[in-house]
């Protein structure tokens, strides 16, 4: 057998591509729906927080810049473990699937939330105070005058976070979300073959590869440069 065949034989057998892959593409669709809801709650949960922080009240900032430090450090593995594995010590039992969606949602929050208040900083004072001065209160200038602008200047670095922190689902392998990489790892176990491996590679390929290209997309569309 050549080197060649070796390879093949070790990440393309066929037999086991035919075997594994029902399980792979429903590891694929478990990684999706997790990944859309993390981006579903954690840019609204990022975008409130940022709407929260413009009020400037003391407490509820001070807790905002706590929050978004902490989630910012630590790395999400460990977030994961000590949720999953340390609330049913306080009688608090969550299932891995929400575990993961709950701890990549709030990372992705704390991002989110920083990058959309370095946006509302970076409109200049001059539009705070022409909009007060034709009568509109503090949220409607927020609403109709800062926040588009905000917005459209953090889309750029926050479609670059999203994709980045949503491909830490495969972390749901750790504590037995059924995700692609699980259901890889099963399989690699009974085949003794990293051919499964393999064909979760090609499924992240497939799952975001498109969502690395709108990003791109999206960053030309709302280019600093733009603005």
């Amino acid at each position: 057998m050549t080197g060649f065949e070796r390879f093949a034989e070790s990440f393309f057998n066929p037999t086991l591509i035919g075997r594994y892959w029902p399980e792979i593409v429903s590891g694929m669709l478990i990684t999706v729906e997790i990944a859309l809801a993390v981006v579903a709650t954690g840019i609204m949960l990022g975008f409130g927080l940022a709407c929260v922080r413009s009020y400037r009240v003391l407490p509820l900032n001070a807790f905002i810049v706590v929050f978004v430090d902490v989630f910012r450090a630590l790395p999400p593995l460990v977030l994961i473990l000590i949720l999953y594995f340390g609330l049913p010590n306080i009688g608090l039992n969550l299932s891995a699937f929400t575990v993961l969606w709950l701890v990549l949602s709030l990372v992705l929050a704390a991002f989110a939330e920083e990058i959309l208040w370095a946006g509302i900083l970076s409109v200049r004072k001059g539009q705070w105070d022409a909009a007060r001065s034709t009568g509109l209160g503090f949220g409607q200038t927020l609403v109709s005058v800062i926040l588009p602008q905000a917005v459209r200047l953090a889309i750029p670095p926050l479609t670059n976070r999203t994709i980045a922190i949503t491909k830490n689902t495969a972390l749901g392998s750790v504590i037995g979300v059924s995700e692609v990489i699980y259901q890889a790892q099963s399989a690699v176990s009974f085949s003794g073959n990293a051919t499964p491996l393999m064909m979760a590679a090609i499924g992240y390929l497939l799952i975001f590869a498109p969502v690395v290209a709108l990003g791109s997309f999206i960053e030309r569309r709302f280019a600093w440069r733009r603005a």
